[in-house]
């Protein structure tokens, strides 16, 4: 198994950093990994890199990247638009079919991301989807309220949210945790659903609780993920869906990881 850290050419003098996996074996599938929202992606990119390398290792060829405006590639967040990440990840999977064949192709998303892999990429997809959001309008809302909360603590008045949705709404950009969220950003990502697009194959849908459940048979979703998971089986996907005990180790304040998500994982993509 290899590691190669690079920079992919984007257009117009831009760039992405990306890491590439090589898998240890003979390829059995190729994997583009998308990263979570915001502040979201630094709390996970320990428990990425743990999961991309067992993949490699079990013959996945992986490619991370970061997508327009994140990490270390070009551009600040607040330039970072709802189509800008749809090219970006058309770019990745465009560089897996020129460098790691034609084996099985897997979305892997983490949380609200699942929302950008579920659309239509005009070609057979698999999707990981870890801890999916199943609503972009209720992603939006949750991210908001960080600043609400923030306001609050500090004796200011209700109302931030829908002062903030005003804002959007006006053209402006606006500053949430330290991200300057887009007008652009806010309004694909409020619109995003996670509802099947393209031909249909396979979804493994993991889910992480606090607490076990007391065995497979005893396996309950919030009615939300079950109709999300029922609208995808209706479409025709195959989905198979699951849950591991751990943490929540998108939100955590220390660095956290799931060596059971990362076994389910790869299970799942046998």
């Amino acid at each position: 198994m290899n590691r190669e850290i690079f920079f992919l050419p984007a257009g117009e003098g831009e760039q992405r950093l990306c890491i590439f996996h090589s898998p240890a074996t003979q390829t059995v599938g190729r994997v583009l990994y998308l990263h979570p929202f915001a502040e979201e992606m630094n709390k996970t990119r320990r428990m990425a890199s743990l999961a991309a390398r067992a993949m490699a290792q079990a013959g996945y060829a992986v490619l991370q990247m970061d997508l327009r405006g994140c990490g270390d590639s070009s551009g600040d967040f607040h330039q970072a638009s709802w189509a800008s990440w749809q090219d970006d990840v058309r770019l990745g999977l465009t560089w897996l079919d020129c460098h790691a064949g034609d084996s099985p192709l897997w979305l892997w998303s983490l949380r609200a991301s699942s929302l950008l892999a579920s659309e239509a990429w005009g070609r057979a997809v698999n999707h990981l989807f870890w801890q999916p959001v199943t609503s972009g309008q209720l992603a939006l809302q949750q991210f908001l309220r960080m600043k609400m909360a923030a306001e609050l603590g500090g004796g200011q008045k209700k109302g931030v949210v829908q002062t903030l949705k005003q804002q959007l709404a006006g053209g402006e950009a606006v500053e949430v945790a330290g991200y300057r969220l887009s007008p652009d950003l806010a309004n694909g990502l409020e619109t995003a659903r996670l509802v099947p697009a393209g031909p249909a194959a396979r979804v493994e849908w993991i889910d992480i609780t606090s607490r076990a459940m007391g065995g497979p048979s005893a396996v309950v979703f919030a009615p939300v993920v079950q109709q999300a998971m029922n609208t995808w089986h209706d479409a025709g996907w195959r989905v198979a869906a699951r849950q591991v005990v751990g943490p929540s180790f998108w939100a955590s304040t220390e660095i956290e990881t799931s060596p059971a998500l990362i076994d389910a994982s790869l299970e799942a993509l046998l």
